[in-house]
């Protein structure tokens, strides 16, 4: 990756504060880029919620507890909380997305600048090191209401920081349009047909082909007024609103998307993947401190080495997903009848309303060729030779790890810009394959088979590995990403 110089006045560093929005999928992405910028000479306060800190704390081995619970003054990275102002829940569950989103916009703003204005009036942290005042906020662009004000009221830079697709970000900006041409609300649940929702989406430059159902699915409403309709629709016309935009991708992944959206704003930065920017790193001191608010079972990993070369399908819904009971039943039996080997994680909080509980004949029926986990080390479970395919639920995260491992996928969009990401990962970058929404074991066995033994399997997992190749140029010392990183420090950051 290009080197920087950051020089800085006196015994101080340039100091940024990292605020995620409180998800596992966001704060993974921004816990890999508050370490790039750590590289480059940065202070880092990286800032949780305190449920989701607490999470930490519970996920990760007790010898980092001390680190996570202030940091080392002497590599000047530390962390910090901030209540979400909501009550109680089940803590090693993911809280209720639509009452985080609420709370963002209406709850954090206030301690967020009171913890900034902490920092800013120490001079010394926990371990009696320097701590210099905040220079700079990198904020989820999924918190925009809780940073805005902040960054204003100390004039320093705002970088808003999306975890989600270029493509993501362009959907989202058609809520406001779809609105407007009188698209959604639906006219009531019935309405949710495919005639309606196959409709075109045809005003948006640079997506082609693109449905109703491929916007995100917080436009799939009855009523203007809902919340996560608004919430998104807001994030998107407020994105723009700042010194810069990063996004977790790499332009030749979705040049067309970026050209768009660069045109409403220059400050637009394509950074990615941060795991192969990190990977060109020297020795790590930060490498320990990982980023899951589960606890990962890497006997996983052992199983796998017990497997045969690109045999297995990995099977991970993400940290929000949630299917009902019947949907656990049809996958799980399509997946037996395929007679593949297959990797399930399945969390504790993936089913609605209970536990996921198979049935003796299934575990019986599987036993000698399946593994199920509640979580685990997913980016070394996807480049895992044994590794042939990824059933998944169209995070982004999630496709760029499966991109950069050179593994396709099987695609059942849940939430958010999924659908998006779906539409693309099947229709533009021909890596996969999508299982329909009323999810039927025969349709899951077909697709696994496609994937695994048949011309078009094939095809997509040539192409998985030429996105690897790119996204690999992508973050070399001259490529797109490592330039881009590199400008986004000079000409925003320190400038």
């Amino acid at each position: 990756m290009a080197s920087v110089e950051v020089v800085a006045s006196g015994s101080y560093k340039p100091h940024a504060v990292f605020i995620p929005f409180p998800l596992q999928s966001h704060i993974k992405a921004m816990l890999k880029f508050s370490k790039l910028l750590h590289r480059k000479g940065f202070s880092i306060t990286f800032v949780n919620t305190e449920f989701n800190h607490n999470r930490f704390l519970r996920s990760t081995s007790p010898d980092l507890h001390s680190f996570l619970s202030g940091g080392f003054s002497d590599i000047h990275f530390r962390f910090e909380t901030i209540p979400d102002g909501l009550p109680p829940s089940d803590p090693d569950s993911t809280q209720d997305i639509p009452s985080l989103c609420d709370s963002a916009w209406k709850n954090m703003s206030a301690p967020f600048l009171q913890l900034l204005k902490k920092i800013n009036d120490n001079e010394k942290d926990a371990g009696g090191g320097v701590v210099s005042p905040v220079t700079c906020i990198v904020a989820d662009g999924f918190m925009s209401f809780a940073v805005g004000s902040a960054a204003q009221q100390l004039g320093i830079p705002l970088v808003k920081f999306f975890s989600i697709s270029a493509c993501g970000l362009l959907a989202l900006k058609q809520l406001r349009p779809a609105l407007e041409k009188g698209l959604v609300p639906l006219k009531g649940e019935s309405n949710l047909t495919n005639d309606i929702l196959d409709t075109f989406i045809d005003w948006v430059p640079g997506m082609k082909s693109v449905r109703l159902r491929d916007l995100p699915a917080l436009s799939q409403i009855t009523d203007s007024d809902d919340l996560m309709f608004n919430f998104g629709m807001e994030i998107a016309e407020k994105a723009f609103e700042t010194s810069a935009v990063v996004i977790h991708t790499f332009d030749a992944l979705e040049r067309d998307i970026l050209d768009v959206l660069s045109s409403t704003l220059p400050n637009l930065f394509a950074i990615g993947p941060f795991q192969f920017l990190l990977n060109h790193l020297p020795k790590d001191p930060l490498k320990p401190i990982q980023y899951s608010l589960w606890k990962e079972e890497t006997e996983s990993l052992k199983w796998l080495n017990t497997q045969k070369p690109n045999s297995v399908i990995y099977v991970n819904f993400g940290s929000i997903t949630v299917l009902t009971p019947q949907q656990v039943v049809e996958f799980g039996w399509g997946l037996a009848n395929s007679n593949y080997p297959f990797f399930w994680v399945i969390r504790p909080d993936l089913v609605i309303g209970e536990s996921a509980c198979l049935s003796q004949e299934f575990m019986v029926e599987t036993k000698e060729r399946s593994l199920i986990a509640s979580w685990c080390p997913q980016e070394d479970v996807l480049n895992h030779p044994s590794i042939a395919g990824f059933l998944t639920h169209c995070g982004w995260n999630s496709i760029l790890e499966s991109l950069s491992s050179g593994v396709p996928m099987l695609c059942y969009p849940f939430f958010a810009e999924q659908q998006t990401n779906c539409r693309f990962v099947c229709n533009e970058w021909d890596v996969g394959l999508e299982i329909d929404n009323d999810v039927k074991r025969g349709q899951v066995e077909n697709l696994v088979r496609e994937l695994m033994e048949r011309e078009k399997g094939k095809n997509l997992k040539s192409k998985a590995m030429e996105w690897k190749k790119l996204a690999e140029e992508a973050t070399g010392p001259q490529g797109s990403s490592s330039l881009n990183f590199l400008n986004l420090v000079n000409q925003v950051l320190l400038a």
